[in-house]
């Protein structure tokens, strides 16, 4: 089931229903939202679209003037704290595995108002890496 709205900017808008054959457990979750750094060794094209288009800033200390900010705060919650094990939150939405470097995690180097700043899977927003065919070559 799915309907698609049109926005302000004549843009389309979708809101998709999707039953799934199987109860979709949290050890499961995984599979279909990432919110790590992929390996540039086994999937180069993913990472350089992971790590252009989806880590959030970085803001807080390292770019105070960001628009996400309010009150000296990240409105959107980030830095995520890491995880070794994907969880179920509070309100029943997962709260995704992000790994450390040093516990199998990745790190990168990305560039912020012309310095180098080391973002790890802290500032990485959720993702499908099954949608990588469909998102990377247009660069969304």
């Amino acid at each position: 089931m799915h309907t698609i709205e049109w926005q302000k900017r004549g843009l389309p808008h979708a809101h998709i229903l999707v039953w799934l054959q199987e109860t979709l457990h949290v050890h499961k979750v995984d599979d279909f939202i990432s919110t790590e750094i992929p390996n540039l060794e086994e999937d180069p094209e993913l990472f350089n679209c992971i790590t252009t288009q989806l880590v959030h800033g970085p803001c807080e200390v390292i770019n105070p003037f960001s628009p996400c900010m309010k009150n000296g705060r990240c409105t959107k919650r980030y830095p995520r704290d890491f995880l070794k094990e994907t969880q179920t939150g509070r309100d029943g939405y997962p709260l995704c595995r992000r790994r450390r470097p040093e516990d199998g995690g990745f790190s990168t180097v990305i560039n912020v108002r012309h310095s180098e700043v080391v973002v790890d899977n802290r500032w990485i927003v959720p993702y499908c890496p099954l949608l990588k065919n469909i998102l990377c070559p247009y660069q969304c």
